[in-house]
């Protein structure tokens, strides 16, 4: 089967996601991107310019028996765009993420056209996937309020219609490099945060968790491994300095980096006040680490999908975190989480994606 993968933001996890689904797939499958950068502009503008594109591989002899489209764009148009060449072939979008409960920067105003794209996105596909249940129940409740604003013609009643014919895949993970035997460190044990250093991390939540670290007793080192731009939050800043000596790691790590502190790692612990599927925690934890993660957003849904105990993972606000760094990094490797995780590997999780593929068919 031919598929065309349309991905308008290609970096970071949506070009991980991209890249595995192409080289694990038994299907034949070619990339059409943009690169990751300018997502508003991505969303409104990227549709017209990646149909050329399509329409240029078709052209060259590809035609697709699927395309399928991430959520970075505007979906509806990206088919009116291609209405002749794509006349009888399904359109599948991928819900990596969605705007309807993104946390404002302090740099942004409400703007509701990008959740207007998302919906229109979803309601004109002919397969919707999201990336977690929590994604899809988020999707529903925000949308159905959301169209209810607007003063007739709403579209609310046609929320409950899409989605239930939506179906859940989760991002595939290339969790080969880190299986096998963990990483030996001297001193304190190691506690990693593994996120972008954005906003929507939570940088406040955090320096209090670490404010609480510094003022115990707990033996401890860390590593803030992920992905920096050109505009950080102050507030990482004031961490890494309040951190001092116990800080092994700030900043953007190489993939083999990346691996051994991972490998490493006791702990990892999120602050995240958007996530929508976790591919950092997943990872640390095919590595060894023992999650410590908010009790809120998707990390619920991952804490029972793997088996591990919520009441000694799960946390309510910083003080509480501290309390399950200090037990996590107290116990052994947990084995059967470890491998737990293995679920989320492309291996496992490609032959779901083919499936769904044919099945739209």
């Amino acid at each position: 089967m031919r598929v065309i993968l349309v991905e308008p933001y290609y970096g970071g996890s949506h070009r991980a996601w991209a890249d595995g689904l192409v080289e694990h797939s038994s299907h034949e499958i070619r990339l059409v991107t943009h690169s990751a950068r300018f997502w508003k502009w991505r969303m409104h503008g990227g549709f017209l310019t990646l149909a050329d594109e399509v329409r240029s591989l078709i052209a060259d002899g590809f035609t697709p028996d699927v395309v399928l489209c991430s959520s970075m764009m505007d979906v509806a148009a990206f088919a009116g765009a291609l209405r002749a060449e794509l006349e009888s072939v399904p359109i599948v979008t991928y819900f990596h993420e969605s705007q309807f409960t993104y946390p404002l920067s302090p740099a942004d105003k409400v703007d509701f056209t990008y959740q207007m794209k998302n919906w229109a996105s979803a309601a004109t596909a002919d397969l919707v996937i999201f990336n977690s249940v929590f994604h899809r129940d988020v999707f529903r409740k925000e949308a159905r309020a959301f169209l209810r604003s607007f003063p007739d013609h709403r579209h609310s009643d046609m929320v409950d219609a899409v989605l239930d014919e939506s179906i859940v895949l989760p991002v595939g993970i290339d969790l080969r490099p880190f299986e096998g035997e963990r990483v030996a460190r001297s001193g304190p044990p190691l506690v990693v945060w593994n996120q972008r250093w954005e906003h929507d991390k939570g940088p406040a939540e955090l320096k209090a968790i670490v404010e609480r670290l510094l003022d115990s007793d707990i033996e401890f080192s860390m590593a803030m491994c992920g992905e920096v731009f050109v505009s950080v939050p102050p507030m990482f800043a004031e961490v890494t300095s309040m951190l001092g000596p116990h800080l092994v790691h700030a900043g953007f790590a190489d993939r083999s980096q990346y691996v051994e502190l991972l490998r490493s790692a006791s702990v990892v612990l999120s602050t995240a006040d958007q996530e929508f599927f976790g591919i950092g925690v997943v990872e640390a934890i095919a590595a060894g680490a023992r999650p410590v993660l908010p009790n809120r957003l998707v990390y619920p849904e991952r804490v029972e999908a793997i088996g591990a105990d919520p009441e000694q993972v799960l946390f309510d606000g910083p003080r509480h975190a501290v309390t399950l760094i200090e037990q996590q990094l107290a116990l052994p490797e947990d084995s059967a989480i470890r491998s737990a995780a293995m679920q989320y590997d492309w291996s496992v999780v490609a032959p779901r994606y083919d499936k769904a593929l044919s099945g739209v068919l």
